[in-house]
């Protein structure tokens, strides 16, 4: 028996070409982002909702039955931004109006956003939890943190993080599927922001996680544009 052989790992470096700054992994993300919008573009809301049907419906079956097993008990993860150039409030003004009807500014900071609106329900949103696409409702958003955040641990101080939003996520049949608490402070430089998930504790821990990342892909590029917009 021999030792498996492995090649050793392969770097490609630009070196000229292209006018302009930027990595060839710049330019994939680039091209990555504009073939995506221009999916959602000509599929559009209706289409997009359509295509996912099953999907949705085997996510939203994993998030009942996870709520079902977890007898009402969550567990939580938190992801940290410290963010410079801008400040908490000009933020929040800026999330404030885009959730308010800038679907496509919601959309954009995430490639797994695929639906954020309002129905007959309520807010709505379709995006991935973990590997499921689940289709759940937002209750509550932009208010200040709810009753039953009152004496969660990942609850911060008022005088350091004064700015909290909170919300219920739900299912169209009422099953609350997970919850989100996000709060802000000011900084000599910009904010930081706290952003916390709570899951059904029978969600295995890969799930949280990866809303953890998800966190901090779509509020930073949120972040990026809102600078942009004050710029």
């Amino acid at each position: 028996m021999t030792d498996k052989q492995t090649s050793p790992p392969v770097t490609v470096t630009l070196e000229s070409g292209p006018t302009g700054s930027g990595s060839i992994d710049d330019f994939e993300l680039f091209y990555a982002r504009r073939a995506l919008d221009r999916f959602r573009t000509l599929l559009g809301r209706q289409g997009l909702l359509d295509l996912l049907a099953a999907d949705i419906e085997k996510g939203n079956a994993f998030l009942r039955e996870s709520a079902r097993t977890s007898d009402g008990r969550f567990k939580a993860g938190t992801t940290v931004l410290a963010v410079k150039g801008l400040t908490s409030g000009a933020f929040l003004a800026w999330m404030d109006k885009a959730f308010a009807g800038d679907e496509s500014a919601l959309l954009a900071a995430h490639p797994e956003h695929y639906v954020m609106g309002t129905d007959d329900i309520g807010a709505r949103v379709v995006e991935n939890i973990g590997p499921h696409v689940c289709s759940f409702y937002m209750g509550g958003w932009g208010t200040d943190a709810m009753a039953w955040a009152e004496d969660a641990q990942e609850l911060l101080p008022e005088s350091e993080f004064p700015r909290k939003m909170s919300s219920n996520l739900f299912l169209a049949d009422g099953t609350v599927v997970g919850r989100a608490l996000i709060q802000f402070g000011d900084t000599a430089e910009g904010f930081t922001a706290n952003l916390t998930v709570y899951f059904p504790v029978m969600c295995p821990d890969e799930v949280v996680d990866h809303h953890l990342r998800h966190y901090a892909v779509e509020f930073r590029n949120w972040i990026v544009a809102a600078a942009a917009a004050r710029a």
